[in-house]
């Protein structure tokens, strides 16, 4: 198991300047980054905040010159960009791009590389990250568990299904939304909503993550469900209008778009 001593990303949006911001914060992970210079405005000022990065013009000079390649581009662009590109046979490749199987990027690379699949969220900039990663690789996955944790998956079912999972992120984020704009009608100024809601979902989140890796979530759901409470309430009234059959038809139906790429 080992780290990479200089790492590339081809595509430099939001995830790249996550990754990179983890890997790089103190103490930093690895010596070396190289990031394409598109987006400029991310680019420079990653250059800006760490001297240990390079912004190259010439994704084929990242390509020749790191050990392990991040392909973070856009799905709609991907072909275009990593086609031309020369890799070479071994060298460690992660791909970070949404919605495209193995298939299609091994077809695109063209040489026999050490393909891997990554879901990178927006939290490994903190190193709190959580990654999926396809199919098992130890160096993929070390990379990985310096910015959180990594989920190795044996099959791409289990990839799939914790992509899926994945897709929740802006529903959460509605919940809370919806919630706030409640409590402004109900006359609560909205910013006093917002600062009891953010840290109450996220001590529901802490509780979860402290109760460990066989945590059963509905036993966690009882323990806050008082018999006769408000919890125990709201949670039934969820319940019985659909909400559980409504998020297992968003499941469904996301995780059909994604076995179907």
């Amino acid at each position: 198991m080992s780290l990479p001593q200089k790492i590339g990303f081809i595509g430099t949006g939001a995830i790249t300047d996550a990754m990179v911001r983890g890997l790089l914060a103190k103490p930093a992970a690895v010596p070396h980054v190289m990031v394409s210079m598109r987006s400029t405005e991310i680019s420079a000022a990653l250059a800006a905040d760490f001297p240990q990065v390079l912004v190259s013009s010439d994704n084929q000079a990242i390509v020749d010159g790191c050990d392990t390649v991040v392909l973070a581009i856009r799905p709609q662009i991907a072909e275009e960009v990593v086609r031309p590109l020369r890799f070479r046979d071994g060298q460690a490749v992660i791909s970070v791009v949404a919605a495209t199987g193995r298939p299609a990027l091994l077809d695109w690379i063209g040489a026999d590389v050490r393909l891997s699949q990554a879901i990178p969220l927006p939290f490994v900039a903190r190193r709190k990250g959580v990654t999926a990663v396809y199919p098992p690789d130890t160096n993929t996955a070390a990379l990985f568990e310096v910015l959180g944790n990594a989920v190795e998956c044996e099959t791409k079912a289990e990839y799939d299904l914790l992509a899926a999972a994945s897709a929740l992120m802006a529903t959460y984020f509605g919940i809370m939304h919806r919630t706030t704009a409640w409590l402004a009608e109900k006359g609560l100024p909205e910013e006093k909503g917002r600062a009891y809601l953010a840290p109450l979902f996220a001590g529901l989140a802490e509780t979860a993550e402290r109760a460990g890796k066989n945590v059963d979530f509905i036993e966690l759901s009882r323990d806050f469900a008082t018999r006769g409470g408000l919890n125990e309430q709201v949670l039934r009234d969820f319940s019985d209008k659909g909400g559980p059959d409504a998020l297992t038809q968003a499941l469904n139906h996301v995780l059909k778009r994604i076995a179907g790429q």
